[in-house]
């Protein structure tokens, strides 16, 4: 199955009265996000774009923040579920079907550029070479994805391929030199090596099948 198809069969799946915006910016469970905003600031006036936007909880959290945002996602699927998002906190996004490496926007059309969970199910070099293209000259992308280097989540990996695309291809520490070759500043931090015990909990101790609930949700 190819990422369009695994997607809109995933956004087949979602409530979106289930889903939760402001938790995932600003829950205690959520550093890496609450980190991407201490990096942002105030967004209120920005032009965002949401590469990659699944089901929009990002995309509804920046124009609730005062935003003007563009949804975009390869997803038809999701991106309906994202539109049906906005509605529910009433705010307007716009949604974009496209590729994340040919968009078809304009250049410099961002203020900010903002990637969830992308990199690691597309081809990097390009979707970063289109990120750059699209910036503001002084613009910020923020991405968050994956690596590969932790054991036990690789093993989880393993197990939950069911919910995960074959291709997938998670960072490795060394790919921070390919973000270098499209932006002159490049800052990382790493999180999540408590989630070794998050999935001893699940899987050996409660016994939750990885096929059947998405750990990381």
């Amino acid at each position: 199955m190819n990422e369009e198809e695994f997607h809109d069969r995933w956004a087949r799946e979602i409530d979106p009265s289930q889903l939760l915006v402001e938790e995932s910016f600003e829950a205690c469970t959520a550093p890496e996000t609450r980190q991407i905003m201490e990096w942002l600031g105030s967004v209120h006036g920005k032009k965002i774009l949401d590469l990659g936007c699944g089901a929009g909880e990002a995309a509804v959290y920046f124009a609730i923040k005062g935003a003007r945002v563009t949804a975009a996602d390869l997803s038809a699927g999701m991106l309906n579920v994202a539109q049906a998002l906005a509605s529910r906190r009433h705010v307007a996004i716009n949604t974009r079907q496209c590729l994340s490496h040919r968009t078809g926007l304009p250049d410099q059309e961002f203020d900010i550029i903002y990637a969830a969970n992308l990199l690691h199910h597309v081809d990097k070099r390009q979707t970063l070479a289109e990120v750059s293209r699209l910036l503001k000259p002084g613009g910020l992308a923020v991405f968050w994805d994956p690596l590969r280097h932790n054991p036990l989540i690789n093993i989880y990996r393993l197990l939950a391929r069911r919910v995960r695309t074959d291709g997938e291809q998670p960072l490795h520490i060394n790919d921070r030199k390919i973000f270098k070759q499209y932006f002159p500043v490049v800052t990382y931090k790493c999180y999540w090596l408590t989630t070794l015990w998050i999935f001893i909990a699940f899987f050996l101790k409660e016994r939750v099948n990885p096929n059947q609930e998405r750990y990381w949700k």
